[in-house]
């Protein structure tokens, strides 16, 4: 079997990342801020995953794991918040949220 160099998915991960975060940045919805950052979670999946089969770990697919579990409840909590702030103000963008008091 024809195994994927490890290479293959650093870069990979990197570039899924590296989107992540410009999305995290560069975007203002609130959906899509929330969105970016579960993208860079799973460009961590897919680094540790690869090294996992590469290294031999069992690690990697744990903490894996860990981390799909995490992203879920970032984004169970995350849009909560987003619609609990959608309902309270009307507002969608992070540049219209100017204070945390209700």
């Amino acid at each position: 079997m024809r195994t994927i160099p490890l290479e293959a998915y650093l870069i990979l991960s990197f570039l899924l990342f590296g989107l992540g975060l410009l999305g995290m940045i560069a975007r203002r919805n609130l959906v899509t801020v929330l969105m970016s950052m579960e993208l860079a979670l799973n460009a961590v999946n897919v680094a540790l995953v690869g090294a996992d089969v590469h290294l031999g770990m069992v690690e990697g697919q744990i903490f894996a794991l860990f981390i799909i579990a995490l992203a879920a409840a970032e984004a169970a909590v995350g849009l909560g918040i987003i619609i609990a702030i959608f309902r309270l103000r009307k507002v969608e963008s992070t540049d219209e949220i100017t204070d945390m008091r209700g």
